[in-house]
């Protein structure tokens, strides 16, 4: 049976930390889906389009990771995806707290899934998407911790 992980986020943006993740993903996993879910709550800093452009083309190379963009419960789209597995990334102690919470509900959701937590390179662990956002929004070089050019 093909392994197939889903890596849910708002990717907002998608940082070298994410790209890590993805990459060490593909040791475990046959195939990566990165889902880019949409939060009504939220509004996005980058394009949904654009970012999902910009995520494509840096897997480019690796036929086995694709990006979708959705609209629903996480774990709903992995069934329909017939992803077995979450996969997520974990900078720090915070982060495990707030991922916990969700593997559970999405576990609640969706019994045959289940969420694979891989620990962030060290030099990528202060990298988050909050930050990128607001050098770039007062006009910082982001380029560093990105995977990709911005336009």
């Amino acid at each position: 049976m093909k392994r197939i992980a889903l890596f849910p986020g708002s990717f907002d943006p998608f940082t070298k930390g994410h790209e890590d993740i993805v990459l060490r993903g593909l040791q475990l996993f046959d195939e990566i889906v990165i889902g880019i879910g949409r939060n009504a709550n939220k509004q996005r800093y980058f394009g949904l389009d654009q970012m999902v452009q910009l995520i494509e083309h840096t897997f480019e190379k690796h036929p086995n990771v694709r990006v979708e963009a959705y609209d629903d419960l996480t774990a709903n789209v992995a069934r329909k995806l017939g992803a077995r597995f979450l996969l997520r990334g974990l900078r720090n102690t915070t982060d495990f707290e707030y991922e916990n919470g969700i593997s559970q509900v999405n576990r609640y959701i969706y019994g045959d899934v289940e969420t694979v937590f891989l620990i962030t390179s060290p030099h990528l662990a202060p990298i988050s998407s909050s930050i990128i956002r607001d050098l770039h929004r007062y006009g910082q070089r982001i380029d560093d911790f990105l995977p990709y050019q911005l336009h």
